[in-house]
């Protein structure tokens, strides 16, 4: 399994970006994709998730009516929308598949974690 995280980049605060996550290697029809994003000298926290094969989302409380996670299945590939970029959404964003049957929130949950692509949002 391969991911391959993209679409980083700098932005202005209210700026907007959107990432993806192109995977490969295996069918994802009985997974979710999730996002997690780690700051410099942070920990990873989570983002956003979404299941294959229902679409149901997921969203941190510090993202909700900010982002949006979405997949096109023929791609097999997750985005996420980021619109009203804040200056402490700055960070390596990274996706990954939730293996594991636990919460979605969690990244000991996940594994297959791409390579991780930058966002930096200037004040």
């Amino acid at each position: 399994v391969q991911l391959q995280a993209s679409g980083g980049g700098l932005v202005q605060a209210g700026g907007s970006l959107r990432l993806s996550c192109a995977a490969s290697g295996r069918p994802f029809s009985s997974y979710a994709l999730g996002w997690f994003r780690q700051a410099p000298g942070k920990e990873r926290d989570f983002v956003a998730a979404i299941n294959w094969s229902s679409g149901s989302t997921f969203y941190a409380d510090s993202v909700k009516g900010r982002f949006t996670i979405s997949r096109d299945n023929a791609k097999n590939t997750v985005y996420l929308q980021m619109n009203s970029l804040e200056p402490e959404d700055t960070a390596v964003y990274f996706c990954a598949v939730r293996v594991y049957r636990g919460s979605y929130y969690y990244a000991d949950q996940y594994a297959y974690w791409g390579q991780g692509t930058e966002v930096t949002v200037s004040s």
